[in-house]
């Protein structure tokens, strides 16, 4: 989602801040906020994903975050699969993707627009679309762990 300035920014965080899907990311001891994750239930699947703020890439605090919340979504609400779309430009979250074990599926060619061109006609992205099992997860945690 592209906002057009502050007040569509501040408008979007208190429209999240309302619901169960999305998770703020704080830095640990302040009130900063640096990020956020989210986790959309469609019974025992779950779209997750996540915004960072770029100043804060490379740190492993978006690894962090996101294998906390994998762990979660499979432990505690019984996920059997979690996938994420990725626009195919979108390079950091690819890695975040591969990081946390996610295997590639497919990529959705001019699947989504967030935007128009100068022609006011939209500007397709192409999407691709990572997934990780239950049981994946449980292995690579197993032989990290072990």
């Amino acid at each position: 989602m592209k906002l057009d300035d502050m007040d569509a920014a501040k408008a979007e965080a208190e429209r999240r801040s309302q619901s169960d899907e999305y998770i703020a990311v704080c830095l640990s001891g302040t009130d900063k906020l640096i990020g956020d994750l989210f986790a959309v239930l469609e019974d025992d699947t779950v779209s997750v994903g996540w915004n960072f703020n770029p100043a804060f890439s490379g740190t492993g605090l978006a690894s962090e975050a996101a294998r906390a919340l994998f762990q979660w979504l499979f432990s505690v609400k019984q996920a059997r699969r979690l996938y994420a779309y990725v626009e195919d430009n979108n390079i950091p979250s690819q890695r975040l993707c591969e990081r946390l074990g996610m295997r590639l599926e497919g990529l959705f060619m001019e699947y989504v627009s967030f935007r128009n061109g100068d022609d006011g006609l939209p500007i397709y992205e192409n999407t691709m679309q990572y997934a990780i099992l239950r049981k994946e997860w449980d292995a690579r945690i197993g032989s990290v762990a072990g």
